[in-house]
């Protein structure tokens, strides 16, 4: 299928994508990638995947060719794009950026053996039979950032600073918006705070949920863990410094960008190792007996420039507890 009759079936523009040119030589092995997120947001990790690949003995455009696809937080296209994949075809469909693109996959095909990194249980998400024993044509990596919510409140408890209300952005479209919410409502009434949900879909609606952040005096603002917002680093750390509203995100990336603090795991590693699951199931071994894996560390990544910006101050104990201070 030529780029070009590809693009005009799955809507152009509204996603991206780079199948491989028909004037290339075909490589022994064929892998679909699946993100529901951006080029730009995968961007600084699909050289860590490239080096799994390669360590499990496999080197793009040589022994290996890697068919991308990303949905731009469009988790509606996610299922035509699977379906097309499927129909290259290729042998293996590595899925990224939480169950949007997981499911999607899942869904698609029950014997290409799938490559998952969702930040939620895979069990309760159909994926997988238990974590040990996957017992399909799926496994992956659970990196569990759906369940971060309170501990990044328990952050970003530090800055409130009296106040007794917290925003949280949540993605209405999200499978699990509704799951960490009510999670960083019980971890908010034990620390005597309360939660505001703030619903955004668009662009145009993160940009009014931080409007009434900034209206409603909240003195705090986490960004729910959603791939959505994932695509959206650079405009959610703008509007933050806009409006003035000091936020919590999941990836050190926003932080890097002008954020002022994030709590999750450095997705460098992850997708290394969804390069070497990649590498190992091409050379024979079957999902159904690889380990569903899970990170074991997490960075606590603060900006000073930012808070100072913020005029905020930040107590020593929590500098301390940084993992990373840009200053």
């Amino acid at each position: 299928m030529r780029r070009r009759d590809f693009i005009a079936l799955i809507g152009g523009a509204s996603v991206g994508g780079s199948f491989a040119s028909s004037a290339q030589q075909p490589a022994k092995h064929r892998i679909g990638y699946l993100s529901s997120r951006s080029r730009e947001s995968d961007a600084p990790y699909l050289g860590s995947f490239r080096q799994g690949l390669k360590e499990a003995g496999y080197i793009e455009d040589q022994s290996v060719q890697i068919e991308y696809l990303w949905a731009q937080g469009q988790y509606d296209k996610l299922p035509a794009l699977a379906a097309d994949l499927v129909r290259l075809p290729v042998e293996v469909l590595v899925a990224v950026g939480g169950e949007p693109s997981a499911v999607a996959a899942k869904t698609a095909t029950s014997t290409i053996p799938i490559v998952f990194m969702i930040g939620a249980d895979p069990i309760k998400a159909g994926l997988v039979e238990s974590d040990n024993h996957p017992g399909g044509n799926a496994t992956g990596i659970n990196i569990l950032t759906d369940s971060l919510g309170a501990k990044r409140l328990s952050l970003l408890h530090d800055i409130v600073a009296g106040g007794t209300k917290i925003g949280f952005l949540v993605n209405p479209r999200f499978a699990t918006a509704d799951v960490q919410l009510r999670t960083l409502q019980e971890t908010a009434r034990a620390l005597g705070l309360s939660v505001v949900g703030l619903s955004a879909a668009t662009d145009a609606e993160i940009e009014t949920a931080f409007k009434d952040a900034a209206q409603q005096r909240l003195p705090a603002l986490i960004i729910g863990a959603d791939p959505f917002f994932d695509t959206r680093f650079e405009s959610l750390v703008a509007l933050a410094a806009r409006y003035a509203v000091p936020t919590m995100y999941q990836f050190h990336d926003f932080v890097e960008a002008g954020g002022l603090m994030s709590y999750g795991i450095d997705l460098s590693d992850l997708y290394r190792q969804a390069g070497i699951y990649s590498g190992r199931i091409l050379k024979g071994e079957k999902p159904a007996d690889l380990p569903v894996l899970q990170p074991t560390k997490f960075e606590f990544v603060l900006n000073l420039r930012t808070a100072k910006t913020l005029n905020l101050q930040i107590s020593p104990s929590l500098i301390s507890i940084a993992d990373k201070v840009i200053e």
